[in-house]
């Protein structure tokens, strides 16, 4: 069975049948007819047999994963963030953001290469940018460049402002587990004010595996 995670900028694929591990493509490079057997995400209705919520998927993939009856879960995608807090074993809150985490992977993404930035080697800085929106949130790196600012410590501020936002959002917890491509971004990872436990881009198709398996489970377990 094909299970995929439909996001907007890449799409994450797994093969449950094949044993191989799950992939990942840029969503421009799916073909017109391509089809899923379950999936999540972007467009995930249109390009599946069945499909079911994002919040689902992730609440589902974080209990398999992390197997903690109290954590908080934040997803940061290109497009938007989420989030999902276990209390007691039940989900006890969540939250989806497209508007204040308007397209924040997508930017962060799109300022690296546009700066020919590696996040691996810029450290952390003292302060950040109050930033809401990844989107409109550029317009404070050009001005710091226009102040004198390096182009390089200009777009830290900018993942640092964001980090702190997404943060915010997903509550202040004291111990944050996170999910999506930014799990690779150790200037993004390194600027929250807590600790941060990355749990990498599957987490989604973990969700629709646990899905899979409670459906075939016989009637009454």
């Amino acid at each position: 069975m094909l299970l995929a995670d439909f996001g907007t900028s890449y799409c994450k694929l797994l093969e449950t049948e094949s044993g191989q591990p799950a992939e990942i493509l840029p969503t421009r490079d799916l073909t017109r007819n391509f089809m899923a057997d379950l999936a999540t995400g972007h467009n995930a209705q249109r390009r599946s047999k069945q499909s079911i919520n994002e919040l689902t998927a992730l609440a589902r993939g974080g209990k398999r994963l992390i197997k903690k009856n109290d954590f908080v879960l934040l997803d940061c995608g290109s497009r938007d963030i989420k989030y999902i807090r276990y209390q007691e074993g039940v989900v006890a809150d969540m939250g989806w953001n497209a508007e204040c985490g308007a397209s924040m992977g997508f930017t962060i993404e799109l300022l690296s290469k546009y700066y020919d930035i590696d996040y691996a080697k810029v450290p952390v800085p003292d302060n950040g940018f109050s930033i809401t929106c990844g989107v409109l949130g550029m317009s404070n790196i050009f001005d710091a460049v226009v102040s004198g600012i390096s182009e390089t410590e200009a777009v830290a501020k900018f993942v640092r402002g964001i980090a702190r936002n997404a943060w915010r959002f997903a509550g202040t917890p004291d111990k944050l587990y996170l999910s999506g491509g930014l799990c690779d971004n150790p200037l993004f990872t390194g600027s929250f004010p807590c600790k941060v436990i990355p749990l990498g881009r599957f987490v989604l198709l973990e969700g629709l595996r646990e899905h899979l398996e409670k459906t075939d489970q016989p009637a009454g377990l």
